[in-house]
C-alpha cells in the first residue's frame, strides 16, 4: 500500500527533499536538549530532596532523550568523610534513586569520580574563574565560618567543578532549586568566557526551575530541610519507617493557632505542613486547606504524616530489596560510568586541542 505525502496539495514521496529536511530539523532539535543534574552521597535523601528534585528527575527522563544523573562523590569531600561511610552512602543513594523511579535504561546514572574528565575540565575552568567570584558564594561564607575559618580549597572551588560537571556533556538544561541559581549563573559565565576565547563550543545551559517551594525543617521552619541538620526530628528521610515519620510530624513546630491556614510569612510551620501535604497528594494548596477545615494543627499533623507514609511506603520497600543486592548497584554505576565516559572523553579531547595541550 502506498502512502501519499502532501505538501501544498501535491502528493510527494517520503524521499522528497522537503521531507528529508523536516526530519533532519526535528532530529536536530531533539538532539540539542541534554539534561544534567547531580546529588551528593552525604546520606539517604530526605523528603525535600524527593519532592523538590527526584520526582522531577523521573519526569525528565520520560520527556527527554539525553539525560545524565550523577552521584557527585567528588563534591562530598569538601567536608571530611569516613571512607567506609562514604562508600555505603554512594550505594544508599543509588538504591534510593532507583527506588524512586530513576531508570538506567532511560537515563545515564553514574558515579562522578569514575569519570576523571570531570576533575580535569574543572582545573581548566578554574583558570577562567576569579577569586572574588568564588568568595561571593554564600556556601563558602557559611561553611568556612562553621569550620572555624579552616575551609578547604575544595570547598572554595567546588562551584567550578559543578560547572565542569554540566559543561563536560555540553548540557543544555539543568534542573535547579532556588538555592542553586547562583551556581548555574557561574556555569553560564564560564561557558561564555571559554567560547569568547576559543570560539563557540559550549552551549550556555538554561535552568529548569522546580515548581515546588522549599520543604522546610520540621523543627525550624525558617530553614530548609537538610541531611546535615543535627536535630534528628527535623528531617524526614525517604527510607524512614511509618513510626519514625509519625513521630517527626507529631513533634513538628507550628504555633499557638489551631486552625490550618497557609501563610508562609506569619505561620511558617503550618504552611510547611500544607506544602508537604499538597506535594505528596498532588492537590493544590487551596484544596488542602479547604479539606482541612475543622481540624486543629495536632490532628492535621497526623493527617500529613499518614499522607507522607503512604507516598514513601513503596520507595522504602523497593529500597530494602535493592540494598540487599550490592553487586547489582555496583553494576548499574559501572555501566553508567562507561556510557558517561563515551560522551565526556570526546568533549574533553576537543577542549585539550582548543587550549593547546595537543
Amino acid at each position: 500500500m502506498l502512502v501519499k505525502w502532501k505538501k501544498g496539495g501535491t502528493s510527494m514521496p517520503p524521499s522528497a527533499p522537503w521531507w528529508k529536511s523536516k526530519i533532519q530539523k526535528y532530529t536536530k532539535k531533539k538532539a540539542l536538549m541534554r539534561i544534567f543534574s547531580g546529588i551528593q552521597p552525604t546520606g539517604v535523601p530526605h523528603l525535600g530532596n524527593y519532592l523538590g528534585a527526584l520526582t522531577n528527575w523521573v519526569k525528565l527522563q520520560e520527556e527527554c532523550d539525553s539525560v545524565l544523573y550523577s552521584i557527585v562523590d567528588l563534591h562530598s569531600l569538601t567536608v571530611p568523610r569516613d571512607p567506609t561511610v562514604l562508600r555505603t552512602s554512594i550505594l544508599d543513594v543509588t538504591a534510593v534513586l532507583l527506588a524512586c523511579g530513576i531508570n538506567p535504561k532511560k537515563c545515564i546514572l553514574f558515579q562522578q569520580s569514575q569519570v576523571p574528565e570531570h576533575a580535569q575540565l574543572g582545573w581548566i575552568l578554574g583558570c577562567f574563574t576569579s577569586i572574588p567570584q568564588l568568595q561571593h558564594f554564600p556556601q563558602w561564607k557559611t561553611k568556612s565560618a562553621s569550620q572555624m575559618n579552616e575551609g578547604t580549597a575544595g570547598l572554595f572551588t567546588y562551584p567550578v567543578l559543578q560547572a565542569a560537571d554540566i559543561l563536560l556533556y555540553k548540557s543544555t538544561h539543568v534542573p535547579v532549586g532556588e538555592d542553586q541559581v547562583l551556581h548555574l549563573e557561574l556555569t553560564q559565565d564560564l561557558a561564555r568566557r571559554f567560547n569568547k576565547k576559543y570560539g563557540e563550543f559550549f552551549p550556555v545551559p538554561k535552568a529548569i526551575l522546580t515548581a515546588l517551594k522549599k520543604v522546610r525543617s520540621l523543627r525550624d521552619p525558617t530553614s530548609k530541610m537538610s541531611k546535615s541538620d543535627p536535630q534528628k526530628l527535623a528531617t524526614v528521610n525517604v527510607t524512614d519507617t511509618p513510626e519514625e515519620i509519625q513521630m517527626k510530624f507529631r513533634k513538628a513546630v507550628t504555633d499557638f493557632t489551631s486552625e490550618v491556614t497557609y501563610d508562609p510569612d506569619r505561620r511558617p510551620g503550618v504552611s510547611n505542613l500544607v506544602t508537604i501535604h499538597a506535594a505528596v497528594t498532588g492537590l493544590d494548596v487551596e484544596e488542602v486547606v479547604r479539606q482541612s477545615l475543622g481540624l486543629d494543627t495536632a490532628c492535621y499533623k497526623t493527617v500529613v504524616a499518614e499522607a507522607v507514609t503512604e507516598k514513601l511506603a513503596p520507595i522504602r520497600s523497593e529500597f530494602k530489596k535493592l540494598r540487599e543486592d550490592g553487586a547489582y548497584l555496583e553494576k548499574v554505576l559501572q555501566t553508567g560510568a562507561e556510557k558517561a565516559r563515551s560522551l565526556a572523553a570526546p568533549v574533553y579531547q576537543q577542549v585539550k586541542k582548543l587550549v593547546g595541550f595537543h
